[in-house]
């Protein structure tokens, strides 16, 4: 038998072999998957504002936004929860009959909250929409199948297949561009068809699904998850984790979509606003990228906090961050050089842009990351009800910043809040880190000898 205290072998390490090399693989995998899929996003809007006019434009874009913001807050914290659990289960051995049961069901209620909410304001978004009924029924339709999409995301992720879930989002992308593209060449045309793109991205993408079973198999999924022979009170002690896990992650998104869009909301419609919205897309393409990262990151992290210990994990926390340092460095420094000439170039509005303030920017872009790191280490942790709150505190914050106004320019105002906020939280959430690192503790020594008479 091994000596208390020597290396386990490497017969018994229940972590899958290469799991390091895995995760970067899939990480690379995410990110040429993602960054292709904003492409094709860019794109999408780039045809359609040839296409369409102002107004019609301007309908489109709406629908776009209120949809992206609810499905990052309702359905993004089934998709984290999914990962986060099965990635545990799949460290601890168990490869298949994951529980769902819980997940869907917190699903279905959320997607049911949002139905509500629509047809309550039915009137006020068709008023919103320019009149256009369709645009509703887009929405509503879009929203409602991004359910299953994301739940899908949520399974591949957890079981790290990241091939899967980059074909998803792409063929997502794919499909959605496909329709101003056939507005363009003649096929269709007006708002509508180029809107149904919206609501075809996420049914094309689910057809990823039957590739997932033909390749992987079901796993045997659910049957209860193997909750039929559990306890009752362990099952519904389970249902209510999850759904304050959830429940924290919803919080989270609403969060960080308070932190990217208060700026661009409280700033003086006209020039003022469109200056202010096209400092903070410096922000929004490096996060969306970042999606992928993150999205592999949980699952890895749930791994080694459920095998590993904390030396594993503190050593995959302090790679992401110090790759974030660089990256958002490198966007600063070259804010500062030719930020301004840049924004006039990709972005021409009516204002001027400060080559500072761009830098700011960019560093509270570098923090946002970093906070997206730090709050997937919570998440990992089960510490998702502290992370909660510290996103929530930084967001009102951020708005309180806002409102009161003491920097009389808006961009300014926005810039700085932008990064004050963004400090805050990751200060806040790297004390978070710190309180549930355990701490390393030397083992005791063994008793001296007894003393000689």
């Amino acid at each position: 038998m091994a000596a208390e205290g020597t290396t386990r072998p490497a017969a018994e390490d229940p972590r899958p072999p290469k799991a390091d090399a895995s995760y970067a693989s899939g990480a690379r995998i995410l990110s040429i998957g993602i960054a292709s899929t904003g492409l094709f996003t860019f794109a999408y809007f780039s045809v359609a504002s040839h296409v369409l006019d102002d107004a019609a434009l301007g309908g489109v874009n709406l629908l776009w936004t209120i949809l992206f913001i609810t499905i990052s807050v309702i359905y993004r914290p089934v998709e984290q929860l999914l990962s986060r659990s099965i990635a545990t289960r799949r460290a601890q051995g168990h490869e298949g009959a994951h529980p769902l049961r819980d997940a869907a069901r917190i699903q279905a209620a959320f997607a049911l909250v949002f139905l509500v909410a629509a047809f309550a304001l039915k009137g006020t978004l068709i008023d919103a929409f320019g009149g256009a009924d369709a645009l509703f029924w887009v929405l509503v339709v879009s929203a409602l199948t991004y359910a299953a999409s994301y739940f899908a995301r949520g399974y591949f992720a957890g079981h790290q297949w990241f091939a899967l879930y980059g074909g998803l989002v792409f063929f997502e992308a794919i499909a959605r561009f496909c329709f101003p593209v056939a507005v363009a060449v003649g096929i269709a045309s007006g708002q509508t068809a180029v809107a149904l793109g919206i609501a075809a991205a996420p049914l094309a993408s689910l057809l990823v699904i039957p590739l997932a079973v033909r390749r992987y198999g079901t796993g045997a999924a659910d049957g209860a998850g193997g909750r039929a022979s559990a306890p009752i009170d362990r099952a519904a002690g389970a249902a209510r984790e999850g759904a304050t896990f959830a429940g924290a992650v919803a919080v989270v998104q609403l969060a960080e979509q308070t932190l990217l869009n208060a700026g661009p909301l409280f700033a003086p419609k006209g020039a003022m606003f469109a200056v202010v919205f096209g400092a903070f897309l410096i922000t929004r393409s490096p996060l969306q990228l970042f999606q992928s990262i993150q999205t592999s990151l949980l699952p890895h992290l749930a791994g080694l906090e459920a095998t590993e210990g904390s030396a594993a994990f503190a050593k995959a926390i302090r790679t992401t961050i110090l790759a974030i340092a660089a990256f958002a460095g490198a966007v600063a420094i070259g804010l500062l050089v030719i930020g301004p000439f840049a924004m006039d170039v990709l972005y021409p509005v009516e204002g001027t842009y400060s080559r500072w303030g761009l830098a700011v920017i960019g560093v509270g872009m570098g923090l946002h990351l970093a906070a997206g790191t730090l709050n997937q280490a919570a998440l990992a942790r089960g510490q998702a009800l502290h992370a909660a709150v510290a996103w929530a505190l930084s967001a009102v914050a951020f708005v309180g910043w806002m409102a009161i106004a003491v920097v009389d320019d808006a961009l300014v105002r926005a810039e700085v809040g932008y990064a004050g906020a963004t400090g805050l939280l990751c200060a806040a959430l790297a004390a978070i880190y710190r309180a549930g690192t355990p701490a390393v503790t030397t083992p005791p020594l063994p008793d001296p000898p007894p003393l000689l008479e």
